[in-house]
């Protein structure tokens, strides 16, 4: 049976209580939203107001990226010269969606781009899985070359890749980069290395997607050009998926371009953005009513989503109501995915070029299609990866897991090391067998770099890259066993002795349910879009009590649902809870119905059939 891992509820300092009521007092907020702003490190009005209001007006200038100059200055070469374009990405939602970016708007740029000529002047390439790998490949650059194609743009890739650039420059070939993952000790030659992450660039924030630097590159070409922004940003929705799917921080830029891009699919789905909401920079006497987050005049950015992922929408989330970032990461992002996963990312690119609302539409099923296939296959590698941890005897306690079966898909690697990561809560590789190599995925808890860990295991490693939470490596078959041992030992010397991780749950304040109201849930909302470094609040109560006869479980994967009262701070006021994998707590509530009780949550709506109500999204509980 696998263990239940145990979680560490970390409740934040309070704030000065001084910075606090002068956000209160300025802008006409609740104590509560005014706290949750502090804690966000948002100490003055106007940082509020910027947070509040996202504005396209204050990105960055692209020409403090190092190398910009270099890589604008050839793709109008290429531009003005006629050249022919390989715009090359990696197979992931990040790589797939920074294709399509770039090879959309630069159609964009020529007078007929539907004319078979003119089209083929900007090639989108995704690397086979299978037969490529990662990134940059020696078939890649041969296909460039082949097919008459001078320059090549990669995106999301490309920063490690020094064997293969220089390659290129043999056979005539140009590379421009943009990438975002951490670069070697020495980058590639191309003519420009476009990565914030660089050690000698000074871009303001290093936190962008790959699709995000994709974007930057288009904006500066965008200012050279003396060309309007407004096609510019109707690519947002395409930097927002990749945003959302490559799980960067929704902080700075990338809050300002995920805001703009969300704007695009909800008012693709007739609920616009400004949705009523109580506005941050109301006075106090009007918080009580619905007033627009944002302005309300028209916006380029959103004027609706592209054909591909308005039919990608109508499959993956139809139900109506805002979408959010999370939307993104559980209705797109797998069936983006799984086209890269499971066959030819191509089919994915051709949908969010499409330009039909035919072809999107059969793209958008044959994409599907391919995620409910991933689905299956992602569900038999994780239960044979659960079932042999519990067989280990020391699976249980081991600091970290290591597997591999020869005959384990690729394509599902990354998902099963989270799942396996989910249950035992502790670094994690799943490596399979490619052309004679092991090849796989490593994910990394809370706070672990484990790529580090890899760099320290980097003798037994063919190559491997990635972040400190997630990381992709090859090694020889032999040097598996070393390499497990080896990546065992690096892991337990950078943990406290004797311990394993424990799951952290961050919680912002202590509340009563009188607090919880409609109201207070619309106010919260203006801290949107929440991600990484910008979390939806995580609240606590204490002294709750289960309404007899509510718990029961939910479904057959382990969830649960109670309903909950709090009878000496709110008598009378019942709420609805739900725990997403909590249902091992089951036993335990019912053999002591009138338990006193202690839940973190996150505060949400619930709309069933019409109906909306409020509703606790369990993260645990604990018994007083």
């Amino acid at each position: 049976m696998a263990v239940i891992p145990l979680k560490r509820w970390i409740l934040a300092p309070e704030p000065d209580p001084a910075t606090v009521a002068g956000l209160v007092q300025a802008l006409g907020i609740s104590p509560v939203l005014a706290q949750l702003l502090v804690q966000r490190g948002i100490e003055t009005p106007a940082a509020a107001r910027d947070f509040f209001e996202p504005d396209l007006a204050k990105l960055a200038s692209p020409w403090l990226m190092c190398d910009m100059d270099l890589a604008v200055a050839r793709v109008r070469k290429a531009l003005d010269g006629g050249e022919r374009i390989l715009v090359l990405g990696d197979y992931d939602v990040d790589g797939i969606t920074s294709v399509a970016l770039v090879v959309s708007f630069l159609r964009s740029l020529i007078e007929s781009p539907d004319t078979a000529d003119e089209a083929s002047r900007f090639q989108p390439y995704i690397p086979d899985r299978h037969r490529e790998g990662y990134g940059i490949s020696m078939q890649a650059v041969d296909f460039a070359k082949e097919n008459g194609l001078s320059l090549i743009i990669a995106l999301d890739c490309g920063v490690k890749a020094v064997e293969q650039v220089a390659y290129a420059n043999t056979q005539g070939v140009d590379f421009v980069i943009c990438d975002h993952h951490l670069p070697g000790e020495v980058l590639p030659p191309a003519v420009a290395v476009l990565d914030p992450k660089r050690l000698d660039c000074t871009y303001p924030y290093p936190d962008l997607s790959g699709c995000g630097v994709g974007f930057k590159l288009l904006q500066a070409l965008t200012e050279k050009l003396n060309l309007p922004l407004a096609p510019l940003y109707a690519q947002l929705d395409l930097v927002t998926v990749s945003i959302a799917a490559d799980v960067v921080p929704v902080t700075g830029e990338n809050r300002i371009l995920a805001a703009h891009g969300l704007r695009r699919f909800n008012v693709t789905q007739a609920a616009a953005f400004a949705v009523t909401q109580p506005s941050a920079l109301a006075s106090a006497d009007t918080l009580d009513g619905p007033a627009p987050l944002a302005p309300a005049p028209a916006d380029p950015a959103t004027d609706g989503l592209r054909p591909g992922l308005a039919a990608l929408h109508e499959l993956a989330t139809p139900r109506q109501g805002p979408l959010t970032l999370s939307s993104l990461v559980f209705g797109f992002a797998p069936r983006i995915n799984a086209a890269g996963r499971m066959g030819d990312a191509h089919r994915a690119v051709n949908m969010l070029l499409a330009s039909t609302q035919q072809e999107a539409r059969y793209t958008a099923e044959v994409v599907d299609h391919m995620n409910q296939e991933r689905r299956l296959s992602d569900a038999r590698t994780t239960q044979e990866a659960l079932a042999l941890i519990a067989e280990d005897p020391e699976g249980a306690t081991s600091p970290a897991t290591v597997l591999y079966q020869a005959h384990w898909p690729q394509g599902v690697l990354g998902i099963v090391a989270s799942r396996c990561l989910d249950q035992y809560y502790r670094p994690t590789v799943i490596l399979t067998e490619r052309d004679g190599m092991a090849t796989g995925s490593a994910r990394s808890v809370a706070g672990f770099d484990v790529h580090a860990v890899l760099e320290a295991c980097a003798p037994l490693l063919r190559q491997f890259g990635g972040h400190k939470a997630a990381a992709g490596l090859a090694l020889p078959i032999e040097n598996v066993p070393a390499f497990r041992e080896q990546f065992m030992r690096e892991v337990a010397a950078r943990l406290p002795a004797g311990q394993h991780p424990v799951r952290p749950v961050d919680i912002d304040a202590v509340l009563d349910f009188t607090q919880l109201t409609e109201d207070f849930l619309g106010h919260l909302a203006l801290l949107e879009p929440y991600g990484p470094g910008n979390p939806a609040p995580v609240f606590a109560s204490r002294g709750l009590r289960a309404v007899p006869g509510s718990v029961r479980p939910v479904g057959q994967a382990g969830h649960l649902k109670i309903r909950l009262m709090q009878p000496e701070q709110s008598p009378g006021l019942v709420l609805e809870g739900i725990g997403f994998g909590l249902g091992h707590y089951l036993p335990r509530l019912l053999e002591a119905p009138d338990a006193t009780l202690s839940a973190c949550y996150v505060l949400e709506m619930n709309e069933f059939r019409g109906q909306r109500s409020l509703q606790l999204r369990l993260l645990d509980l604990r018994w007083e």
